[in-house]
């Protein structure tokens, strides 16, 4: 990886890095040690075993800030800021029949230590002057790395968002969890709340997400990417009159469905990876004007769409590559 494409990274990373002004988790002291203990056997630099050159799984290494950076073959695997795109976090929660959970083998984060990892993805994803293993390290990513992280362009839209509404009591977050779904502010002392069903996405069904309703004035981000929903639950994601963001990946939504989307007044970001939309339902996105983001890659929709689109929504990033 040239210090260019390397430099790239890290400026996306810092860009969407968030600060908080409570005590931050400390990587090294604390996130590092379970790491170490669960993770990074698979996840470190080449070696040699038995005459063999070992490589680490998919191509991740873990035994260093940058190289987590960098990411795996598949692309980046942390989001500062942003636990719901980072797939280091994300792996850990999935069911342990998934082939996607993290670690495979062996013992799992605790709930103490996955609650770790996102509140310090949450806080900016910092290490501390922590590097690690140089072996393969670019030149100048120390530097990179020091620098220091800025607040992300949604921290300055949510501050205006939390004046709207009021913190959520304790009772009625127990009952949206009661029904499955995983509710965490999006910031220390914030009344705006990320909602998921990662811990069960193949129970998430349409009547599951109609349960949330409940606390619809303060969500701002959804995932129900890999659910068993159908066009129904969207019916319920379109009466959401803050959402900002939206995981659809890999659903059965239809083009049809997403016209409940349309009264969204607030929605900048949705993922549409590895669905069915077509550019009948780019149509439909057309008039959600505040639209920032839409991913469409391993979608059915064409260039063509994506043109009549960024037509629509002048400044909206699309591309079904």
């Amino acid at each position: 990886m040239s210090i260019t494409a390397f430099r790239s990274v890290c400026f996306v990373v810092s860009c969407m890095a968030a600060t908080t002004a409570s005590a931050a988790v400390n990587f090294e002291q604390e996130i590092l040690p379970f790491l170490t203990k669960k993770c990074i056997d698979c996840h470190k630099a080449p070696f040699e075993e038995n005459g063999k050159k070992k490589e680490p799984k998919a191509g991740l290494r873990l035994d260093a800030s940058w190289a987590i950076v960098k990411g795996s073959e598949n692309g980046p695997v942390l989001t500062a800021g942003a636990p719901d795109k980072s797939a280091i976090y994300e792996s850990v929660m999935l069911p342990k029949d998934d082939d996607g959970h993290m670690p495979p083998k062996g013992d799992d984060l605790t709930k103490e230590e996955i609650a770790l990892l996102k509140k310090w993805i949450e806080e900016g994803a910092n290490f501390g002057g922590w590097i690690g293993s140089t072996l393969g390290m670019p030149a100048g990513a120390a530097t990179e790395l020091a620098k220091p992280f800025k607040p992300r362009p949604h921290d300055l839209f949510y501050a205006s968002l939390e004046k709207e509404v009021k913190p959520l009591g304790d009772d009625v977050i127990a009952k949206v969890k009661a029904g499955g779904a995983q509710v965490s502010p999006v910031k220390v002392e914030s009344p705006l709340v990320r909602v998921d069903f990662l811990t069960g996405v193949s129970k998430c069904d349409d009547a599951k997400v109609e349960g949330i309703l409940s606390i619809k004035e303060n969500i701002v981000q959804l995932d129900l990417g890999r659910t068993v929903i159908t066009d129904g639950a969207l019916k319920t994601v379109g009466q959401l009159p803050r959402l900002v963001s939206l995981d659809l990946r890999q659903t059965k939504i239809t083009d049809a469905g997403l016209e409940a989307l349309s009264g969204l007044k607030k929605l900048q970001t949705i993922n549409l990876y590895g669905t069915e939309i077509t550019d009948s339902g780019l149509k439909h996105l057309a008039k959600i004007k505040s639209l920032k983001n839409v991913y469409l890659w391993q979608s059915k929709a064409t260039k063509a769409g994506v043109k009549q689109l960024t037509a629509a929504i002048p400044g909206v990033k699309a591309s079904v590559e």
